[in-house]
């Protein structure tokens, strides 16, 4: 009889064989579909002569090549590396602080990265080689500044960094910075319908110097991530477990939790407040698949991509030509499923 690790490894393992492919053809879907139509087959033809420098098939004209390379695709790879980054952000929050509603939002990291993207777009601090760069990089500043003032405050009212104490600090910080995005936002009249709209997530306007970056930062922090796989199956079940068999708790909090600001903010800098995937995902995933960390983290990520490049089409198309906020979108079926995982757990409780 084969050991229950042993089954769920296996699904995992088989899940990710398949999240691979499906995510590709959305990938592809989500670079097809526009105000010019593109076949599915004409748009991964493109794709394909692009990376792998071979002739387009006769049909497919330069004008319809540059609309799916320069403009459709950057937008689309932006949207799956922010949901890969937010929902592996979710799956490391959830675990580190113990708690099943828990999102890198709850640190107060995207209220931080707001501010930060704030600041560039009123009063125009940029390096003059590269605006997009300037917001990624002020954004993720103010994001890890963030999580790094409510570790400081949490861990000197609680020495051994308890999830309690954390998550108060972080919705303390939240709050102040949501007020301060705010403020700012009002001292210019003719950037505060940009700042909100932006606000509410957007992956319009975006090029390849966007999307490069993301998958920069993104391939950095998901790798170094991956490493502490262990520690987090550890740390998923409670600190004290972890401490009894020398793991260094509050180090490898601290790690993790920054690395996790640096995915989140960079994310939010460039795409705006989404919220909800960073919880849908790692709960789909660990129910679907397997809790271990090996595992969960890559099937969280393929599965928040994906459905970050279907929000996003559904937010282009639903109501063309005018776009929906993207946070919008998520917003619709993250809400209900924010609440079923809440009184699921409440009625779990209760029969126990």
């Amino acid at each position: 009889m084969k050991a229950p690790s042993s089954s769920s490894d296996k699904r995992a393992e088989l899940g990710i064989a398949l999240l691979v492919p499906i995510c590709f053809a959305v990938i592809v879907l989500g670079a097809s579909v526009g105000s010019v139509a593109v076949s599915f087959s004409d748009t991964a033809a493109v794709i394909a002569s692009k990376l792998f420098g071979l002739r387009l098939p006769g049909g497919i004209t330069d004008a319809t090549a540059s609309i799916v390379w320069n403009m459709r695709l950057p937008r689309v790879l932006l949207a799956f590396l922010t949901g890969a980054g937010m929902s592996a952000g979710g799956a490391i929050t959830q675990s580190v602080l113990h708690n099943p509603l828990a999102s890198p939002y709850t640190l107060g990291v995207s209220s931080g990265a707001s501010v930060g993207a704030a600041i560039v777009t009123v009063y125009g601090i940029s390096l003059s080689f590269a605006h997009q760069l300037s917001l990624a990089l002020v954004g993720t500043v103010f994001g890890i500044l963030t999580v790094v003032i409510c570790i400081v405050i949490a861990s000197r009212a609680d020495r051994n960094l308890g999830s309690t104490t954390l998550v108060l600090f972080g919705m303390v910080l939240s709050l102040f910075l949501s007020a301060m995005f705010t403020f700012i936002a009002g001292t210019s009249r003719d950037k505060m319908t940009l700042l909100l709209r932006w606000q509410m997530g957007s992956f319009g306007s975006k090029g390849w110097e966007s999307a490069g970056v993301l998958f920069i930062v993104f391939a950095v922090c998901f790798t170094v991530i991956l490493f502490f796989g262990k520690e987090l199956d550890i740390l998923s079940f409670s600190d004290e477990s972890a401490m009894s068999i020398g793991v260094n708790v509050k180090g490898i909090k601290w790690l993790l939790l920054i690395l996790t600001a640096i995915l989140t903010s960079t994310a939010v800098s460039f795409a705006g407040v989404i919220g909800f995937v960073d919880l849908i995902a790692p709960h789909a995933a660990r129910k679907l698949f397997s809790p271990k960390h090996k595992y969960l983290l890559t099937t969280s990520a393929l599965m928040g991509g994906g459905f970050m490049v279907i929000a996003d089409l559904a937010a282009r198309t639903l109501t063309s030509p005018v776009e929906l906020p993207v946070g919008a979108v998520t917003a619709l079926i993250g809400a209900p499923f924010f609440a079923y995982i809440y009184f699921s757990g409440r009625g779990g409780r209760r029969r126990a």
